[in-house]
């Protein structure tokens, strides 16, 4: 999950944005209005796949294909407490409008390890974003679409605002959510600091073990509380839970968690980086953004609250009846976002 700065919940979290239509918007200009969506139902579990793997920077890589060799390349990068099963439908739907897709398991998940046993198992937030560049050098991409929820938005927003020369156009799930940690030492309204109990609880070394010990009992409840509509299944969770099992998750889960909140050093190699990401960079890529409705990390206000972010050529949505995994939870709407994106 992500931290937001304090401006973003300058008031408190609500609902988003009256206006609806039934239909998903056929062009951008349509997609502006809010979108609503039918309440989330159980999908099948659909094959996504195979697997490959690759060495990148400091990792080996886990990571799935789909599209033609040759298509303009998109990048998904998923969130916390998921994998890259977020985005089993919406692949597929990406593949078939002509994409490459690549979509990586984030350093700490699935199959993604470390090439060294010694390496610092590091998770401030400008060394996920190096991750991915260093993926896309791997793979030969010179620049993708790249999108993403949670932890993937806050990447993907990085490596827009750092080497723009990257990314041709940015789909973020609730908008910018680059890190301030400096700002992040002010506390923010109760209800807001209460949808945040979870990274309280990992800045305690009980919070550590409970993780440890309750990987998969932990992420579920999260599910559930994020995404009150969205009524998974047993086997949808265990596809992706299995991904938790990676040795490296829990040591990068905190790592993430108390970097945020000042409580643990990074690597000083990244520091000019984070003095860079710390001044609020602008983001100039074409972008559309999203926020779902019943997201508790949505902040109000029809994106106003990180609008001024974004220079560029931009889009943005309020997705109704949605919560927090909005590309499983609503892959069409995600899908079309990104087709829309690629055109702004």
């Amino acid at each position: 999950m992500n931290v937001i700065d304090r401006r973003t919940f300058s008031r408190l979290l609500g609902a988003g944005t009256a206006g609806a239509s039934l239909t998903l918007p056929a062009t951008s200009a349509a997609a502006s209005a809010d979108t609503e969506l039918p309440v989330a139902s159980p999908r099948p579990v659909v094959p996504f796949g195979p697997l490959k793997q690759i060495d990148a920077g400091a990792l080996n890589i886990g990571y799935v294909e789909a599209g033609p060799a040759r298509g303009p390349a998109v990048v998904l990068l998923h969130g916390w407490p998921y994998d890259i099963h977020s985005y089993a439908e919406v692949a597929p739907l990406l593949a078939a409008h002509g994409y490459r897709v690549i979509v990586p398991h984030l350093r700490g998940h699935g199959t993604t390890r470390f090439r060294s046993d010694k390496a610092f198992r590091n998770a401030q937030q400008a060394v996920v974003a190096l991750d991915i560049v260093a993926l896309m050098d791997a793979l030969r991409i010179e620049k993708a679409v790249l999108a993403g929820f949670d932890w993937g938005a806050r990447t993907a927003d990085i490596i827009a605002a750092l080497w723009p020369q990257r990314c041709k156009a940015l789909v973020s799930v609730t908008g910018y959510l680059i890190t301030n940690r400096e700002r992040n030492k002010a506390p923010l309204a109760p209800e807001a600091e209460w949808s945040w109990w979870y990274q309280y609880y990992f800045a305690t070394e009980r919070g550590r073990l409970g993780l440890e010990e309750n990987r998969h009992a932990f992420a579920k409840l999260i599910w559930r509380n994020v995404s009150p509509t969205w009524q998974f299944d047993d086997p949808t969770f265990d596809r992706t839970a299995a991904s938790f099992d990676n040795p490296d998750w829990v040591p990068i889960v905190i790592h993430n968690y108390r970097w945020r909140l000042g409580l643990a050093d990074g690597d000083p190699r990244y520091d000019h980086l984070e003095q860079r990401l710390a001044q609020g960079p602008a983001i100039a890529t074409p972008t559309v953004t999203l926020d779902g409705e019943l997201d508790p990390f949505t902040p109000p206000g029809d994106g106003t609250a990180y609008r001024d972010h974004f220079t560029g050529a931009y889009d943005h949505r309020t997705l109704k009846g949605i919560g927090h995994n909005v590309p499983q939870e609503a892959p069409e709407a995600f899908t079309q976002a990104i087709t829309d994106a690629d055109t702004l």
